[in-house]
């Protein structure tokens, strides 16, 4: 459908890819300043989400507390459990969040099961602020805290050896950190076997699901994890200020009740966050989100990411002295990719990269620092790009060089 109109449907049963693609990006309104190959930061809502959250936002507004007080909790339950049922776990076991580090702020800051001499786990892919909170953990909890570098390039072995080998090294080792899939490279790290072998050895595991929802095929018993965060304003494309935590209800005990709660309160997943006023139309349009993306269906989005991400970094490995940080094992990488140029490891590098692509080009990519082994520029392509856009990014690096 070109031009469609706002709430316009998709047609799932297209069998013309290329003409499916373009009324899926006809749904999005992006700038056309630029191609936009920067869309980690948050999702653009589809048409027909931004008329439903500006819908529910004037309705808010309108109505203020004479409907949050009323009919309010009805409907932001409705959502949460339209939100569980997607996630295919309980219900009870997940609450919104405004992001995915509230939600691992909260599992990471709130975990009780560590005594002083213990050890916790990250890595160098992991999100900073995620990392800030492991690492205070040796004053809050008196545990060592113990860094790796995960291997590049990698290898689904490779991985598992690494974490197996920490594990190894670190017999008083009770927590690990697991980003699914890295916001620095694109990396997707075997997460379901990791925190087998962690369980195994009476190790917990939270991870971070924030950009791995969505962006590839999976739902959180993928993961079979007992504490994970997500986000809904990145690949679901919700209103930006809304994730989800999951606790699963067995090891509800082993994290705390935000201090703010009262303890006189029902000891549920909801007394483990405590938000105060938030944007409350938000939340509320995550089942149209939810609608929205279920047209297009899990496996058939990621499948396009994916494709979108093999389409540039295919011209990229064969351009001589660009490197690609992310593996083409399909289960290792999603939508997002990175690529640094040989030698130019420093942040400053990479920022001057990133800004020459935008400058020449009029391609928007990030930089990324904290790899191990250097920054980065990290491109991440959307449902309303096209493969247009992606060989005009390979073009690009064919020329950052001369």
């Amino acid at each position: 459908m070109t031009a469609a109109p706002a709430g316009a449907a998709l047609s799932p049963s297209a069998t013309d890819d290329t003409a499916f693609w373009k009324e899926v990006a006809a749904q999005y309104d992006p700038t056309r300043a630029v191609i936009h190959l920067e869309n980690g930061n948050w999702g653009m809502m589809a048409r027909p989400v931004l008329q439903a959250y500006e819908s529910n936002l004037e309705r808010v507004n309108r109505d203020t507390s004479y409907y949050t007080r009323r009919g309010m909790v009805k409907d932001w339950m409705a959502a949460r459990d339209a939100l569980a049922a997607t996630l295919r776990v309980p219900a009870d076991e997940v609450a919104f969040t405004r992001n995915a580090t509230e939600a691992l702020k909260a599992l990471i800051l709130g975990y009780n099961a560590l005594t002083p001499g213990d050890a916790v786990l990250y890595a160098d892919l992991d999100y900073d602020s995620m990392q800030a909170c492991m690492d205070s953990l040796k004053s809050r909890r008196g545990v060592s805290v113990v860094k790796i570098a995960l291997p590049q390039p990698a290898t689904r072995q490779s991985l598992i050896d690494a974490y197996a080998a920490a594990m190894e090294a670190n017999p008083r080792l009770k927590l690990i950190l697991l980003t699914h899939l890295s916001h620095r490279t694109g990396l997707v790290l075997p997460v379901r076997e990791i925190a087998a072998m962690a369980r195994a050895r009476g190790i917990a595991t939270i991870v971070d699901a924030a950009h791995s929802w969505c962006q590839l095929d999976m739902t959180l018993t993928d993961l079979d994890c007992d504490y994970v965060g997500i986000n809904c304003h990145k690949w679901l494309g919700a209103p930006l200020g809304v994730g989800a935590i999951h606790i699963r209800r067995s090891a509800l005990s082993a994290i705390d009740r935000d201090p703010a709660n009262p303890a006189t309160d029902r000891d549920t997943i909801n007394a483990r966050i405590h938000t105060g006023t938030v944007d409350f139309a938000a939340p509320l349009t995550v089942p149209v989100a939810l609608a929205f993306q279920e047209k297009i269906g899990s496996k058939r989005r990621a499948d396009r990411l994916a494709a979108l991400r093999n389409r540039w970094v295919a011209q990229a490995r064969a351009i001589p002295g660009i490197e690609i940080l992310t593996p083409d094992d399909p289960t290792l990488h999603g939508g997002i990719t990175a690529f640094r140029v040989a030698g130019k490891t420093s942040s400053a590098d990479n920022v001057a990269i990133a800004k020459t692509l935008l400058d020449r080009f009029g391609i928007f990519t990030v930089h990324r620092d904290g790899p191990a082994a250097g920054s980065c520029v990290r491109v991440t392509p959307a449902l309303f790009n096209t493969m247009a856009d992606m060989d005009a990014l390979g073009a690009a690096l064919g020329r950052l060089l001369v």
